[in-house]
């Protein structure tokens, strides 16, 4: 069969692990699959493509493959991640792509292996030209999908000249929000400074997004946004081992270059607790929900990267690598990548006070629970990337060290198989449905690649 395409004809093995079970399990040898589950769609079946396994009676298209020429002339970046995807027209879908490059490497910019394809661009709508080494090569494109022929319509640079672009998230307000996981600081390489996040409005014309940096949101190693729609507030994941975890309070809902309050999470009665469960000492059970209150910070632009440390100083919580966030059936969910005893991830949820952002909250508080921690990498083989299906069960992507696949998660905590990229070892990330929740579009990071995944899906 085609490369691009293809049907599964047969049923294998899943697991389903109940919510009790997730945290106390223990790691078993064997084949990844396990028995049928009626949590998930069945078990995998392998893709005589080698690219990607799935469950019987789901197909993929892959395309916008690393180093393709697309509409605008410019040539796909390497390193896809973090993707959103919008309603376009005539039942077309719009998705807009992190790529998590930095300046300098070669064979994986926009630009061409030496920058041959800059000149094409409007020197306004390049964040940073860079210096010694050349401009930022990070940034996002978009591509068109008709989800009626599977075939990628178009795609397009949307954001240019910032700088390892890892995930993001969507807004109530239609836009992706798209983050720089760094930190660098003007000099011999770079131009401007970085490690903010970006607006970028979803579009079927090709051009690029005014790169203005929202620096009310903090300068740190941003990983992901989600956005709560009742209050307009921001929240924040940051990718580091440590980290806190950020809310920014808008001054204006949904206008967030008019700037705001930037505060980080701390729980109640538990000064600094260090949620990452590495030490028996310090554990936090899976399904304690604990009361939060957030802390104002200062010097939210401080180059030294120390705003975590401020947090903490002042009461904080600390997380293991907090790395994808969404937001879902009035909650937001994030994933601590290298959370647990076993170091493969925890994820969280985040249900928001009825009072969220205003001086009332402490009436009612927020409750941070640990969802999930299964403590078993053919489970959780460390949780990277996330979304919330319209049906509410969670679709996690997974950045361990071996194989590395989609893992789905009910409201009930119970998890089960989705995919696994049989191709190579790389991550998959960006996992994003279509408004109408008939298409599940992901990428794997390296070689660099996106799928769309057609199949019977559950209805929201």
């Amino acid at each position: 069969m085609p490369h691009d395409r293809r049907q599964f004809m047969q049923r294998g093995a899943a697991f389903t692990l109940g919510f009790a079970g997730l945290r106390s399990l223990i790691a078993q040898a064997g084949s990844p699959n396990r028995a049928m589950s009626r949590a998930g769609y069945g078990p995998l079946v392998p893709d005589p493509a080698g690219l990607l396994d799935l469950p019987a009676g789901f197909e993929y298209v892959v395309f916008s493959r690393r180093g393709e020429e697309m509409d605008d002339g410019l040539l796909v970046p390497g390193q896809h991640d973090g993707m959103a995807a919008f309603p376009g027209t005539n039942g077309r879908i719009i998705l807009v792509r992190n790529h998590e490059v930095h300046m300098g490497i070669d064979g994986r910019g926009a630009f061409g292996d030496a920058n041959e394809r800059l000149a094409s661009l409007p020197p306004d709508r390049l964040y940073d030209r860079g210096g010694a080494k050349g401009p930022s090569r990070g940034g996002t494109t978009t591509l068109v999908y008709n989800p009626a022929t599977r075939t990628l319509e178009r795609h397009f640079l949307s954001l240019a000249g910032t700088e390892y672009n890892c995930a993001g998230g969507p807004t109530p307000w239609g836009t992706w929000l798209t983050c720089e996981e760094t930190v660098s600081v003007t000099g011999e390489n770079f131009a401007r400074d970085h490690g903010f996040v970006f607006e970028v409005i979803p579009s079927e014309t090709p051009g690029l997004a005014d790169p203005v940096p929202l620096t009310a949101m903090g300068r740190f190693r941003h990983e992901a946004v989600a956005v709560d729609p009742s209050s307009g507030c921001v929240y924040l994941t940051e990718d580091v081992a440590g980290g806190a975890l950020y809310r920014f309070i808008p001054s204006v809902p949904g206008k967030l270059a008019l700037g705001g309050r930037l505060q980080a999470l701390a729980v109640h009665d538990r000064w600094s607790l260090d949620t990452m469960n590495w030490e028996p000492s310090s554990s936090v059970a899976v399904g304690s929900r604990l009361p939060v209150r957030w802390i104002d910070l200062d010097d939210v632009l401080s180059p030294a990267d120390t705003l975590r440390l401020q947090a903490a100083a002042k009461g904080g919580a600390t997380f293991a690598r907090c790395e994808g966030m969404w937001f879902g059936r009035g909650a937001v969910y994030f994933a601590a990548t290298t959370g647990g005893a076993a170091k493969l991830g925890q994820i969280w949820k985040y249900t928001m006070s009825p009072h969220e952002g205003t001086p009332r909250e402490a009436e009612i508080p927020a409750v941070l629970e640990l969802f999930i921690e299964p403590n078993d990498s053919k489970v959780c083989n460390n949780a990277d990337n996330l979304t919330v299906s319209p049906w509410g069960d969670l679709v996690v992507c997974e950045d361990g060290s071996d194989l590395n696949g989609l893992f789905g998660v009910t409201p009930r905590g119970e998890a089960y198989r989705l995919a696994y990229n049989r191709r190579n070892k790389s991550e998959l990330a960006g996992a994003t449905f279509s408004p109408d929740g008939s298409v599940l579009f992901v990428n794997v990071q390296s070689p660099g690649l996106t799928f769309a995944i057609h199949g019977p899906w559950r209805k929201g």
